[in-house]
């Protein structure tokens, strides 16, 4: 490992790494931090950065940003950060110069075999165990002329899925080794397009923290971002560092293809990093006051979530990083829509207050890259705020939480049948013993509402066995 102080100034702006002629430009945003360091790795599996090069506070810093310029940088270089300044819980301030941060801006995530979570939380330097991400060159891809599809909602048919369980059962009849990953999806794209749905809403897709789970179990589901840029690397069938990236575009091209829009379940209303005992991955280690809403003596987190923290969505650095998120995933991911977790979240202050208009929501709607794009909103929080029917906005549709629960009981009442006859025989649903009645309309609920309605509409074949 070599030390260098970088003789290259770099700009502010763009935030992230970015390619350009002769190397790449990094930038993060890092206030209240006193120190910097860049770090490159040879690949994913390195224990120790080849490169370290320290930033000088007097030419790689420009208010709150650290930058630099590197020389022969292309795409696929791994790399990380690690910033140094006060460990001060009562002022929110959590710096530890011995964590390898994630870059907020970073479009694909490497992760190493030995990665650990424990380390981030517990002293000691985790290089060895640390996520890093990987320098990409956006324009390097071939969309073949792919464009949205501007499908208008009354059109829409949705199916709601998991990547990874979609095809993870060998009965997909996906072959072993795309299982699970977004190539296997688009393996059942004919089983798709012989249900009739004209847009799949991927469950939560931005690479997201596995090992975030209860004691023995990993984290399935994936609503604990890492980034809000890089796709989940686990649901690539690839193993090199810009496999998922790839991959994912793949799987956006090939649905377009078959007249299939691609709505994203987006969380932008926490992050994986927990509470106070949780660990430093990203955010909190570059500026943890700003991209969290902190209690009234900062040294604990507001959770309006139920999962640790609450990301403090209309804090102006925030509000950018999400809107560059949703530009990014539109412009350079070609996706057709965003399903917001929570989102009611998007509606609070600084101090975790419900706002009359938000500014988020409204940057959001106002967009003009996202004018087109489709904005289905989770409206109500983990604390109580119920916004079903109050959303702000004028294009913003949304999920009804007590009609949905209304259908769970009509589930498990077997009322279907009844209230719905355009469900066929062989799908109506059966009576459960009482333990698992719950369970299951749990997973019944979800597509059943969608599937009466497109019978009803004549647009739905029957389901392929």
């Amino acid at each position: 490992m070599s030390t260098h102080a970088i003789q290259h100034q770099g700009k502010s702006f763009p935030l992230g790494s970015t390619l350009v002629p002769g190397g790449a430009n990094f930038s993060v945003f890092a206030k209240y931090s006193t120190g910097a360091q860049l770090l490159l790795f040879d690949d994913i599996d390195a224990p120790n950065p080849s490169r370290v090069i320290d930033l000088d506070p007097r030419s790689n810093r420009t208010y709150h940003y650290w930058h630099a310029f590197v020389p022969g940088i292309t795409a696929g270089q791994i790399y990380a950060y690690r910033v140094s300044g006060p460990f001060d819980p009562v002022r929110g301030l959590r710096f530890d110069p011995n964590k390898v941060l994630l870059d907020p801006y970073g479009k694909c995530i490497a992760r190493p075999a030995g990665r650990s979570r424990e380390a981030a939380r517990h002293a000691g330097d985790n290089a060895a165990s640390a996520l890093r991400n990987v320098v990409v060159d956006p324009s390097a891809y071939n969309w073949e002329d792919d464009a949205p599809l501007g499908r208008p909602f009354a059109k829409t048919i949705i199916y709601e899925m998991h990547v990874g369980g979609f095809t993870r059962h060998p009965s997909s009849g996906v072959s072993l080794e795309r299982r699970g990953t977004y190539a296997g999806l688009i393996d059942k794209i004919p089983y798709l397009q012989d249900l009739g749905v004209s847009a799949v809403e991927l469950l939560p897709v931005f690479a997201f923290d596995e090992q975030d789970g209860p004691p023995g179990l990993g984290n399935y589901w994936g609503y604990q971002p890492l980034s809000f840029f890089a796709p989940h690397d686990g649901y690539s069938s690839r193993s090199d560092p810009l496999g998922a990236l790839d991959e994912f575009r793949d799987m956006v091209k090939a649905l377009h293809r078959a007249g299939i829009e691609v709505i994203l379940d987006v969380v932008y209303n926490h992050t994986a990093e927990g509470g106070v005992d949780g660990p430093n991955i990203c955010f909190r280690g570059f500026a943890n006051e700003t991209y969290y809403i902190l209690a009234e003596d900062k040294s604990r987190y507001a959770d309006f979530t139920g999962c640790g923290n609450t990301l403090n969505a209309n804090e102006p650095i925030v509000r950018r990083l999400i809107l560059d998120s949703l530009r990014y995933w539109v412009s350079e991911m070609h996706v057709d829509g965003f399903r917001f977790d929570l989102a009611s979240i998007l509606s609070r202050d600084q101090q975790g207050r419900p706002m009359a208009s938000p500014p988020i929501l409204w940057d959001i709607e106002s967009d003009p890259i996202l004018a087109n794009v489709k904005l289905i909103a989770e409206a109500w929080d983990a604390a109580g705020l119920y916004q079903v029917g109050s959303f702000v906005g004028d294009s913003w549709k949304e999920w009804n939480g007590r009609f949905r629960e209304r259908c769970e009981i009509l589930s498990q009442r077997g009322y279907w049948n009844r209230s719905c006859p355009g469900v066929p025989a062989d799908r109506k649903p059966r009576r459960l013993p009482a333990a698992g009645a719950r369970s299951r309309a749990k997973h019944q609920f979800r597509d059943l509402p969608r599937r009466v309605y497109a019978q009803r509409s004549g647009l739905l074949q029957q389901q392929a066995q």
